[in-house]
């Protein structure tokens, strides 16, 4: 009986070595972009995201419903809004980074900004069409670059939305700060609203600062929030990702997850 048992027991450790052997994970490349994975499948799947987007949209259009009582006749209004995770929605894009295992470049971004098939952010569409009938303008600054527009206009035109042209589409050519172009929409019209997935979208006060400082710059302006500025989530890429960072480009895959880790609160 001790020998049955000796050599049941040496067949078990044969077996979970060759378990070990044959089970053990194959390793690949990972890249920047699989550390998002979870925040990309939370735009794409989570009702709640949705819900955001509906409770942003919502609390705009009260806000304009009650400004627009104390309208004068003559006063040109305008909407200044972001367009990528504000108006459109470009998960499929860093879904297909995560699926292929690769990271970002300015190639890959054209390849998807060519199709023009980006769709649109929930509630968005509407409530610009609401503003636009309401003789709001609507102007679309953006920091995508300026040799986009065209394959833009065509994806704004096929979601329908209101001035879906060159014109009103101020794009990146230079600097991606976005003060410029907002005193530019300033000299002819009155801006009532701004939208954006990114604080820098609604001031340049949130630029290239610290945590810290978003957060102070963040509650001086705590009665804009839901009137006068209007915030849509994005999870996955923004000025706050910048900011964990230190606005430090290029580091590794293991420099990330260190800061990454170093940075999260416990108890």
């Amino acid at each position: 009986m001790k020998k049955i048992f000796v050599l049941l027991f040496a067949i078990s450790l044969g077996n979970f070595a060759f378990a070990q052997e044959t089970t053990a994970p194959v390793m690949h490349q990972v890249s920047v972009e699989e550390l998002k994975t979870f925040s990309v499948l939370y735009t794409q799947k989570a009702a709640e995201y949705r819900a955001l987007c509906y409770q942003a949209f919502n609390s705009a259009k009260w806000t304009l419903e009650k400004d627009l009582k104390h309208k004068k006749r003559k006063e040109k209004w305008a909407i200044i809004t972001d367009l990528d995770e504000t108006i459109i929605d470009n998960s499929y894009f860093n879904a297909q980074l995560i699926k292929e295992g690769v990271d970002f470049t300015e190639a890959k971004w054209k390849q998807w900004t060519n199709l023009s098939a980006a769709t649109a952010v929930p509630g968005g569409v509407e409530f610009l069409q609401w503003a636009a009938s309401k003789g709001i303008e609507i102007f679309y600054i953006s920091n995508r670059d300026t040799s986009e527009v065209t394959t833009t206009v065509i994806n704004l035109n096929k979601l329908q939305l209101p001035n879906a042209d060159a014109a009103h589409c101020l794009f990146r050519s230079n600097k991606s700060n976005k003060e410029d172009r907002r005193h530019k929409v300033a000299e002819n019209h009155k801006i009532v609203m701004l939208m954006g997935d990114n604080l820098n979208d609604h001031a340049e006060v949130f630029e290239k600062k610290p945590v810290d400082e978003r957060f102070a710059e963040t509650d001086k302006a705590k009665e804009q929030w839901g009137h006068r500025y209007i915030v849509l989530p994005n999870a996955f890429y923004g000025e706050w990702e910048n900011a964990l960072y230190n606005y430090q480009r290029n580091l590794s895959i293991e420099q990330r997850k260190k800061i990454l880790m170093d940075l999260l609160k416990g108890f």
